[in-house]
């Protein structure tokens, strides 16, 4: 080992053997290195600094659906055309310090304060799909569904009379002890641009007659508590308002008779008018049974 043996001189050998010598520390090192930097990562990489970690992606929901879902079977008759067609369903519910009055048919939204005898209330409320709010005079209390309640000056567009259909319908044909009459009118604008339109007691005049001889029974504008009720119209869309009457009586600028108790095992003919949009009309029975 100390001399070698072959036909070249004695210092090549050793020169040989300091290479290969060197080559096998090389390699030792960087397998060292190699398992070291393995080993100290942690696991987690070689580039990633410990401690560091990936960033979960964020996840935004989608957009919650829009839009509103009326359906419902209509009470009434429609005897009368003046701004379009009918449309069923609707619902209402109130209640007062006088008394009480509810219904459903159809889908509804919020619920009405409502009003009893003489009497009526008001204030409003907002719902995710409509609003309601008592918009009536004595003897009745409204709401509307589809559509939202506007603020008293709102610089939307009044809607134009021919882009404006009226439907009207009761939710029953008879309606028995303990059973309120509900009148909807729906506004149904056919045109591209949303507007408002008035729904108040002295602008969408609800009239009660009966069927026979035509006598004044009860109005919305007898004796008025509340003023303009505006609503959006959406274009292409409806918005339907719906009216409770307590059957009872009134009379014209609040005089008396008025507070009584309609007669039963009658029939009576609603009217509503809408200064521009017409007047539609539907038949109803008040049973004693």
């Amino acid at each position: 080992m100390r001399n070698p043996v072959g036909p070249l001189p004695s210092s090549i050998y050793w020169r040989r053997r300091v290479v290969v010598l060197c080559l096998l520390a090389l390699v030792a090192a960087v397998v060292a290195w190699a398992v070291n930097s393995s080993g100290g990562s942690g696991g987690k990489g070689s580039g990633a600094p410990a401690g560091s970690h990936t960033p979960v992606a964020t996840i935004t929901a989608g957009p919650a659906p829009t839009g509103t879902h009326i359906s419902g079977r209509p009470g009434g008759r429609d005897t009368t055309s003046g701004g379009g067609t009918g449309t069923d369903g609707g619902t209402g519910s109130g209640s007062s310090d006088g008394g009480t009055g509810s219904g459903t048919a159809g889908d509804t939204s919020g619920s009405d304060a409502g009003t009893s005898g003489t009497d009526a209330a008001g204030g409003s409320s907002s719902g995710s799909s409509g609003s309601a709010s008592t918009a009536g005079s004595s003897g009745g209390s409204a709401g509307s569904t589809g559509g939202g309640e506007l603020p008293a000056g709102s610089s939307l567009p009044d809607c134009a009379p021919g882009a404006v259909q009226l439907g009207l319908a009761t939710t029953q044909n008879s309606y028995g002890p303990g059973q309120t009459p509900q009148f909807k009118l729906t506004a149904t604008n056919t045109s591209d641009i949303t507007c408002k339109v008035d729904f108040g007691p002295t602008k969408a005049v609800f009239t009660v007659t009966q069927a026979t001889g035509d006598s004044h029974v009860w109005a919305s504008d007898d004796c008025p508590k509340t003023g303009a009720y505006l609503m959006q119209v959406p274009a292409h869309g409806s918005t339907a308002y719906t009216l409770n009457w307590d059957e009872r009586t009134s009379s014209p600028k609040c005089a008396s008779p008025k507070g009584q108790q309609a007669g039963l095992d009658t029939t009576y003919l609603v009217t509503a008018r809408t200064a521009g949009y017409g007047s539609k009309q539907v038949s109803f029975r008040l049973s004693a049974d």
